[in-house]
């Protein structure tokens, strides 16, 4: 039950999948060093952001202080006309013409603001330009107070209040959309809204005062307006002396230590004289001019605090720009040195590397083969072969020079083992070539003496027991052959002079199989075979037939055949067993060949297929296996023209 469990949950649980990259040593590098790297482009963009941040406040609080001066030349102009035509309403006449020509003036303000609001309302903030658009309302009211004032129907308190209301939404609006950015500007910006709105007050009390002067006294409630009006000037310019700095300061004070603004503080003091109603005997003339310097010098202050802010504000700006530039040169010198270091490190472990795995391949390819090969064909009994020289391996890091000296410690080792297992197979062979040899003496001997004996018996069941000894004498002799063929050494003793009939070298193969009884010699063509091939060929010969018993059944008989095909002769050992796979009957055909796998790798019950291939090697012969129709292997040999002889009558033998 829980192997079961187990099993099910198993493949549930999988491995997360590499990063991009991960599979190679640039990427991983590439990978280690884009992780710091990002992290500080990331904090260097906040950098960027900020500085990009203070950059686009400076440039939004300078357009915005070019709109403020615009609109306090408006409010300026909207202030004398104001101020002129509450005198024309308080009776001083002679201000006809003064009023007519102010409202041009008027209008060529607002005209200005107008066009400046197009041309840079994008760059300010969006309450301060919809304030401002606001601000056209009151302003466009003007024309009918004006038409009113023309027609001689307007009340002076109600006009006066008409143009303060547009006065008083310009700056309102101009007070909408302050700077929040650097202290230093936001301060200034709120010093001139304050002067600005101290300016107000003086330019409405000399409109107010002016058509007081011009009616002779103070009508009900105009005192009162009159000390809200002062009361409102001393509060905007304290707040104005506590941000403005002591240069602005000092020129706020110079503007009120004037002649002009001597003599308006006297009219004032004449003014308050007058709180009962009394009459006043100041000249409208002289209180509106001495006044309206006041007011000049005012807005005079106020321009020098406007060009003050903007001057602050570009500096800004350019610090912000030389900062914002600053940061994205440190960015691209941080990616720069990034990208350097990754190629650089690549470089300096891929390159070792590569050079290590070339050095690899060397050995492996073309080394390691030409060591074994030398140490082969050294002669066992004189003095060891030689290394070829060998390239210096790649140093660098202490790791990778650690993995070079590993990798040729691999080498050497690999060497010596490769003329360890030289000298072991040589010896082996050695030993398997004289064990060979002798057992081929001592049986040659025992097959002599189990022919005297044959010769000198006359019994018959021992003459047959004998040549059942003599046919095992003579297979053993066969396998003590056949290890001096696996040894390659030569298999000294049997040859023939002269030529030698096929049907004798089969028959001679099959009395060297065990079920020689099973062997059917069904169609074989007469051929000569030369004498010095015919024990190789009468060896060959019994391995194919042999290898055909073993895999057919016992009831089923091993045919040979044997043809001319052109210069060639052919046989063929027939069987009808078990059969091969299309696989390992190539296999098979190229050990035959001579392709297959070496012989020590080889499994042994496969050995008589190379004891085939190196004796067809040596005669020059080509052996294939084919499938037998129906069932079956059928083993061909082909036999080149040097080793037949045309025969002297085509007569065929049949088994």
């Amino acid at each position: 039950m829980t192997g079961n469990v187990l099993t099910t949950l198993r493949p549930t649980f999988r491995r997360p999948g590499a990063l991009p990259g991960w599979s190679s040593i640039r990427g991983r590098m590439a990978i280690v060093l884009a992780v710091p790297t990002c992290l500080l482009l990331a904090l260097i963009g906040l950098g960027v952001a900020d500085r990009a941040a203070d950059w686009s406040a400076a440039r939004e609080t300078e357009a915005h202080v070019g709109v403020l001066l615009r609109a306090q030349e408006l409010v300026r102009e909207v202030q004398r006309e104001r101020g002129l035509t509450n005198g024309l309403l308080g009776g001083a006449k002679g201000y006809r013409d003064d009023v007519v020509a102010q409202r041009g003036r008027t209008d060529e303000a607002r005209d200005a603001l107008g066009a400046a609001l197009d041309e840079e309302g994008g760059a300010l903030p969006g309450a301060a330009l919809s304030a401002l658009r606001a601000a056209e309302v009151p302003l466009a009211a003007l024309g009918t107070t004006r038409e009113d004032v023309d027609a001689g129907t307007a009340d002076r308190a109600a006009t006066l209040r008409t143009y303060t209301k547009a006065v008083t939404a310009l700056i309102d609006a101009e007070s909408a959309g302050a700077p929040d950015g650097d202290r230093r500007i936001a301060q200034g910006v709120q010093a001139l809204q304050a002067l600005a709105r101290g300016t107000e007050a003086v330019a409405l009390e000399r409109g107010s005062l002016n058509g007081v002067f011009a009616a002779g006294r103070f009508r009900s409630g105009e005192y009162l307006d009159f000390t809200e009006v002062r009361a409102t000037r001393v509060a905007a310019l304290a707040q104005f002396r506590q941000l403005a700095g002591a240069e602005q300061e000092s020129a706020l004070d110079d503007a009120f230590a004037t002649a002009a603004a001597r003599r308006v503080a006297g009219y004032e003091t004449r003014a308050e004289r007058g709180a009962d109603g009394s009459a006043l005997t100041v000249a409208p003339a002289r209180w509106w001019a001495d006044m309206t310097t006041l007011v000049d010098d005012l807005h005079a202050v106020q321009r020098t605090v406007g060009d003050d802010v903007r001057a602050r504000a570009d500096e800004a700006g350019s610090a912000a720009t030389r900062q914002l530039g600053g940061y994205l040169a440190l960015g691209v010198l941080i990616l720069g040195v990034a990208v350097a270091l990754a190629l650089f490190s690549a470089r300096s472990i891929t390159r070792p590397l590569g050079a290590l795995a070339d050095e690899a391949d060397a050995v492996a390819g073309t080394r390691l083969p030409e060591a074994v090969r030398r140490i082969q064909d050294a002669d066992p009994d004189g003095p060891p072969a030689e290394e070829a020289g060998r390239s210096e391996l790649p140093g660098g890091a202490r790791e990778i020079s650690r993995l070079a000296a590993a990798l040729r410690n691999v080498e050497d080792t690999a060497v010596g083992l490769a003329a360890q297992q030289t000298v072991l197979r040589r010896t082996s062979t050695e030993s398997l070539a004289s064990l060979g040899r002798r057992n081929q003496s001592l049986l040659n001997r025992q097959l002599g003496l189990i022919t005297t004996l044959e010769s000198q018996e006359l019994d018959p069941d021992a003459l047959a027991e004998l040549f059942e000894l003599d046919h095992l004498a003579t297979r053993m002799r066969r396998n003590a052959e056949s290890l001096l063929v696996l040894a390659g050494e030569e298999s000294p003793g049997r040859s023939w002079k002269g030529t030698v009939a096929v049907t004798d070298v089969v028959r001679s193969a099959v009395a060297e199989v065990e079920q020689y009884q099973r062997v059917t010699a069904v169609d074989v063509q007469q051929c000569g075979v030369r004498g010095h091939c015919v024990a190789e060929l009468s060896h060959l010969l019994a391995e194919l037939v042999e290898n055909a018993l073993m895999f057919s059944p016992p009831q089923q008989p091993v045919e040979v055949y044997g043809w001319r095909d052109g210069t060639e002769y052919c046989l063929a050992v027939v069987d009808r067993g078990i059969g091969m796979t299309p696989e390992r009957m190539g296999e098979s055909n190229a050990v035959l060949a001579g392709r297959g796998e070496s012989l020590h790798t080889a499994p042994t019950r496969f050995l008589g297929h190379h004891v085939v291939g190196a004796l067809a090697a040596r005669l020059g012969a080509h052996v294939e296996l084919r499938p037998t129709q129906g069932a079956g292997v059928t083993a061909y040999v082909a036999l080149p023209a040097a080793l037949i002889q045309e025969p002297t009558s085509t007569a065929a033998v049949r088994g």
